[in-house]
């Protein structure tokens, strides 16, 4: 049984929460990433299940890794492994055929802002700060921090929080495109949960829309319009393009009736 991470699917509502719970700052640790990666791993196969919330709660979602553990890093290829275990799981969180959506509540530094840029959307309460300041520790970001955040703000921008350590307050995040939305700390998860069940209501194209997406983001145009091609060929395999297209021609736009299948 998970110690650190708690999996609360609700198949009425097709909405599945992953909840932090290493108090008191959430600390990523090795045994916390090994159980991100296993929760991610039994929600990709729950067909009932078509978008998660990841929360830490209503005060901190994640302060960073666990800085306790690095003394136990003795040489380069310690250091790499741990940054792959860390990236295992993130992957595995941002490979989730459902929809996902971070809610950001508090304090989201570190591996915590590398956890809420592996999903498809960060929420953000008024009180969320963000930022990657590994730099500070004369280090740098070892779970995505190079990268997602830069495929999300721009290099410039990027270059800007990584080379600074700077935190991002809620606000700000959302003006350069880092968070989707910003409410009152109160109603950042419930509000996340709110989307999740749009979205889990949706078509299994959905799947398929962030599946082309993401693996045509590093490709070549031409290779990447391919990948585009062959989902929308699988869309014409499932039951809910039946339903839509059956629908639209009976009762107009937005009134199908889906059931991811």
């Amino acid at each position: 049984m998970a110690e650190f991470i708690q999996l609360e699917k609700n198949t009425t509502t097709g909405v599945a929460t992953i909840r932090l719970e290493r108090p008191p700052m959430n600390a990523i640790s090795m045994q916390l990433a090994q159980e991100l990666g296993e929760a991610a791993e039994e929600l990709s196969g729950s067909q009932e299940i078509g978008a998660a919330v990841i929360w830490g709660g209503p005060k901190i979602f994640a302060a960073g890794a666990d800085i306790k553990e690095f003394p136990a890093i003795q040489d380069k290829p310690e250091a790499i492994e741990f940054s792959l275990h860390l990236h295992q799981a993130l992957l595995a969180i941002e490979n989730l055929p459902q929809i996902t959506i971070s809610a950001v509540n508090g304090y989201a530094l570190g591996g915590g802002c590398e956890l809420a840029m592996s999903t498809d959307f960060r929420f953000a309460g008024e009180g969320a700060v963000f930022g990657q300041p590994e730099v500070l520790l004369g280090i740098l970001p070892g779970a995505g921090g190079t990268q997602r955040l830069m495929r999300l703000v721009g290099i410039t921008k990027a270059k800007e929080i990584n080379y600074s350590g700077r935190q991002v307050k809620a606000q700000e995040a959302q003006a350069i495109g880092l968070v989707s939305e910003v409410f009152s700390d109160e109603d950042c998860y419930p509000k996340a949960i709110e989307a999740a069940e749009r979205y889990a209501q949706g078509p299994k194209s959905l799947q398929y829309i962030k599946r082309a997406m993401m693996d045509g983001l590093p490709l070549p145009l031409e290779d990447a319009i391919r990948v585009e091609a062959e989902a929308f060929g699988d869309c014409f395999e499932t039951a809910d393009r039946l339903a839509g297209v059956q629908s639209f021609i009976e009762h107009g736009p937005g009134k199908a009736k889906f059931t991811r299948e």
